[in-house]
């Protein structure tokens, strides 16, 4: 059966049932620290040293060159059991190439989204992923995600969003354009970037 397209009205309603029950943060951040800041808090209560070591590492790290990013987003991957490939972005690519490629997935499975990314020279406080979710240039959706605050490493992070599932039946298959956003406390724009699900009835169709 051909695709239903959603009028403008049908999807100003979907939009609207969205913002009701829309993912928000209400969170007041902290001041902003640096790595030898922290290391030198309270050296003498031992909760305090506890943390730091864990988003430190015993060893803070030394090698920091501040001529380098502090947050890098390396990979989106959408992770879904009943995928038949796998469905990720490097994201260290070209990104505008993105806007012409679709993530075909099938209507109705439970999927969440796996963002990888780096903290290369200082701790970065109240790490946010924002999704703004749009269908012929009308915003149906936004989410935000409170991601967390980390420090320093070699290895990277990964988040893993809460499962949701993609929408099903003759109105909502069709094609959605997602913006991406990595932010911060500070309302840094470590990363930005657009790309497309396309919404079918099964995975092949």
């Amino acid at each position: 059966m051909a695709e239903h397209e959603p009028t403008p009205e049908e999807l100003a309603k979907i939009a609207a049932e969205n913002q009701q029950d829309e993912h928000s943060i209400n969170y007041k951040p902290p001041a902003q620290k640096s790595i030898q800041q922290i290391v030198e808090l309270d050296q003498d209560d031992e909760s305090l040293r506890k943390y730091k070591e864990a988003l430190l590492g015993k060893q803070p790290p030394t090698n920091i060159d501040p001529s380098t990013p502090n947050v890098v987003v390396t990979k989106l991957t959408l992770v879904c059991a009943s995928a038949p490939d796998e469905l990720s972005l490097d994201l260290r690519g070209d990104l505008e190439a993105f806007k012409k490629q679709n993530f075909v997935v099938k209507e109705g499975v439970e999927y969440q989204i796996k963002v990888c990314f780096l903290v290369q020279n200082e701790i970065v406080s109240g790490l946010k992923y924002v999704q703004c979710t749009s269908r012929k240039g009308i915003q149906i959706d936004k989410t935000e995600y409170m991601v967390g605050s980390y420090g320093p490493r070699t290895e990277e992070y990964e988040f893993l969003t809460p499962k949701e599932e993609a929408p099903k039946g003759m109105l909502a298959r069709g094609s959605y354009c997602i913006k991406s956003k990595f932010t911060d406390d500070d309302k840094s724009n470590h990363l930005t970037w657009e790309w497309n699900m396309h919404i079918k009835k099964d995975w092949r169709d």
